[in-house]
This record gives structure tokens, sequence and C-alpha cells, in this order.
């Protein structure tokens, strides 16, 4: 009996063999995006952890996340496997963790109110601008400037510190309410100069 060959876009027979190559390759080349992925999945596990006061493992999650964004994001550079699907769950994943970090420590772990909503409004007015650009049929590129990528760096140390103080019982509130006014200034100011931005590209 005879294994029929099908032939590839390259006029090549794709053999059994060959295709379960193929696989491998879009499995390994996709790695950025498993770990990804696996981010995303952390994100109700650590809220689990918040929510029933288990601020260690809570904590420890929180610092895989991160690590997890560095090593994707060296994977995809150094072997050159960043995919448009990476470009947006990438971002996406670090949003959903954040977000839910804020709103779980600001209910459950007395994070003042203002700041999760401060940190929420910011993304929320950001993704409405951005539903009402293609409604109207004129798609704006959101671009990251200095100042947000300071207010990442202002939010994901003051999550971190939130975290890390009631794993481990540390009183440094002085401290925690300096990094909380740090992320509502670049909040403010990043969220400010997206708009200013969305709405010169709405006005052309």
């Amino acid at each position: 009996m005879r294994v029929a060959k099908s032939t590839g876009g390259d006029g090549w027979a794709v053999t059994p063999g060959r295709q379960y190559l193929m696989n491998i390759g879009n499995i390994l080349g996709n790695i950025p995006n498993f770990i990804t992925l696996a981010r995303m999945l952390m994100t109700p596990l650590a809220v689990m952890m918040i929510i029933s006061q288990r601020f260690p493992p809570a904590f420890l999650i929180f610092i895989l996340a991160g690590v997890s964004d560095a090593v994707d994001g060296f994977i995809a550079k150094r072997f050159d496997l960043r995919t448009e699907l990476g470009a947006y769950l990438d971002p996406l994943a670090d949003k959903a963790l954040l977000i839910s970090i804020y709103v779980s420590l600001a209910i459950y772990a007395d994070l003042p109110a203002w700041v999760a909503i401060t940190v929420v409004s910011r993304d929320v007015m950001i993704l409405m601008a951005v539903l009402v650009s293609w409604l109207l049929d004129k798609p704006v590129e959101i671009r990251p400037v200095w100042v947000s990528k300071l207010n990442t760096v202002a939010q994901i140390t003051l999550a971190g510190f939130a975290l890390g103080v009631r794993a481990f019982g540390l009183d440094q509130q002085l401290l925690q309410t300096s990094l909380e006014a740090m992320v509502a200034a670049t909040t403010l100011a990043s969220g400010g100069v997206y708009i200013a931005q969305w709405l010169d590209h709405m006005s052309r």
C-alpha cells in the first residue's frame, strides 16, 4: 500500500516525515506566544491568591509573570520569532495581569480605590478611543511614548511592592504612598498624551 504524498507550495512532496518537521517548526516558532498565554493563565490564579489573602504565592506568581514576560521577549527577538499574534497578545497579557491585581488589591488588600480607578480608567479611555477610530474608519496606531513606559514601570513597581509588603508583613506605608503618587501622576500624564495624539489624528 502506498502512502499518498501531497505537494507543498514549494513543489516538494509533503511526506509524513516532512509534515512532522513542519509541525515541530510551527510549535517552536510559537514558543513566545505559548509563554504569553501561560502568563495570561497566571492572572486568575494571582487574583484567587489575593482574594484568599495568600500573599506569598500571589507575590511569587507576579514575579514569575514578570520573568516570563522578559523571557518571551528575549526569545522572540533573539531568534526572530516575533509574530502579529504576539504583538497583540503580549501587551494584552500585561494589562490583564496589572488591572486584575490593582482591582483585587483595592477590594481585598486596602490599596486606595482611587489608585485602581485611575489605572483602569486610563486603559478604558484609550480602548474606547481606539474603538471609536475603528468605527469611524480612521484607525489609529497607539505607539508607546516615554511617559507611558515610565508609567508601566511605576505600575509594575507598585503592584510588586504592595504584594511584597503584604507577603512578608512589612510596614512601608510612606514608600507605598510615594509609589501611589508616582503611579497616579504618570498614569494621568500618559493618558493625556495618548488622548492628545488621538484628537490630532481624528481631526486630520
